[in-house]
């Protein structure tokens, strides 16, 4: 694997809801290319995935929590998708 991203940080942001596939894949691949990787959530603890926004796909540890997160501790973001995660910190976050 090529170390493009070596020295790079990326905050995931993401919440209970996120589909799993859509954090493990580009999450993977970031850290096959040399980031590193936070979950920032809204909460601390762990979030709860989904598959196809209905099933419960396991958890993933959150990182940082929003309110302790600054756009100057990263060089970019990640916000997976599916139906549930943008729409909970559309939510969360009014």
């Amino acid at each position: 694997m090529t170390q493009e991203l070596q020295g790079m940080r990326v905050a995931i942001l993401a919440t209970d809801g996120v589909e799993r596939v859509e954090l493990d894949q580009p999450r993977g691949a970031l850290q096959g290319a040399g980031a590193t990787t936070e979950i920032v959530s809204l909460h601390p603890g762990e979030i709860q995935a989904r598959q196809f926004d209905l099933n419960a796909a396991g958890t993933f540890p959150v990182d940082r929590v929003v309110a302790d997160a600054s756009a100057d501790d990263y060089h970019a973001l990640l916000l997976p998708g599916g139906t549930m995660n943008p729409d909970q910190l559309r939510i969360g976050c009014e």
